[in-house]
């Protein structure tokens, strides 16, 4: 979980895997479920005084982030020992979860909050009995569903670049962490920008977040650009010849008639949870994912 150096990755190269991990949390969970975590952690909250102990402090941002992920009978066991990893943790059959911290945590004691995030997600997700297959898998899974529970921005923050030292934790590279938290952003109204400490986490929040508003801009979405309507207006009008499709990328997808005077359908992702969604082609209307129920203003 921890890089240093130029061994920090950038840019997008898991996004396929932040998307379908969006889609299970809200599979997963439904709707009213998801909408019942409206709040990030506060700063405050993971505040760590250089005056506090060190355990008592880990153990009170613990219980944050356990009310953060609605676990109320969870208890995590914090420990601390030189490791290679930024932490660990130890999934049972619960209530007593426990988590060892890198030693370095010691000494840098405003990371504890965001190793702890990853940490508890691991316990959220046991719990819930969601996962991904692969560890890699599994990993961007808990970062996704950190991020956008409410919990993973200090993942972010805790990515900084100073001259020789650089640190990253988690396993998406920064700008996919801006990607999710953009998304929760937009599904609750809540911008986490005023919380970044670090100015390198600000503007991978800024580019993830430029990358998420590209996602509304895909044909048939109304908010499409010209030259996508044109792609997408030539796709359609191909759609009838079974040897052409759309072009690889367009994200979109017609589908024949169901019958005789029947329209044209196409399928596309929704923007927020990225389910298909499937609409009849008939110019202009409105869609609601029966998943995360966004309301989607279509130009078929």
């Amino acid at each position: 979980m921890t890089t240093g150096g130029s061994g920090i990755a950038h840019g997008f190269p898991h996004l396929d895997t932040v998307r379908a991990a969006l889609t299970a949390l809200f599979r997963r969970l439904s709707h009213d479920t998801v909408s019942a975590f409206p709040t990030s952690v506060l700063p405050v909250d993971v505040a760590f005084d250089d005056t506090e102990d060190v355990h008592l402090g880990a153990q009170r941002i613990a219980r944050a982030m356990v009310r953060q992920l609605h676990l109320p009978d969870a208890r995590i066991v914090i420990t601390f020992r030189e490791m290679e990893h930024a932490a660990t943790v130890e999934l049972t059959a619960g209530p007593e979860y426990f988590v060892e911290l890198n030693d370095r945590f010691r000494r840098h004691r405003k990371d504890i909050g965001a190793a702890l995030a990853h940490e508890v997600t691991h316990v959220w997700l046991h719990r819930l009995d969601l996962s991904f297959p692969g560890t890699r898998d599994n990993e961007i899974l808990t970062d996704t569903a950190a991020a956008y529970l409410g919990a993973g921005w200090l993942l972010l923050d805790a990515y900084r670049e100073h001259g020789p030292f650089s640190q990253k934790l988690g396993y998406l590279t920064p700008e996919e962490f801006g990607y999710v938290l953009a998304k929760r952003a937009d599904f609750f109204d809540e911008d986490p920008a005023p919380w970044f400490t670090s100015p390198q986490a600000y503007d991978a929040y800024t580019a993830g977040r430029a990358r998420a508003r590209q996602d509304a801009r895909r044909p048939p979405l109304a908010g499409a650009g010209w030259a996508a309507r044109l792609r997408y207006a030539k796709d359609r009008r191909a759609a009838q010849d079974p040897h052409r499709t759309a072009g690889p990328g367009a994200g979109y997808a017609f589908e024949p008639a169901a019958g005789p005077g029947a329209p044209l359908r196409v399928s596309f992702p929704c923007p927020t949870c990225w389910q298909r969604i499937r609409v009849p082609v008939r110019g202009h209307l409105q869609a609601r994912c029966g998943l995360c129920k966004t309301l989607l203003d279509c130009d078929t």
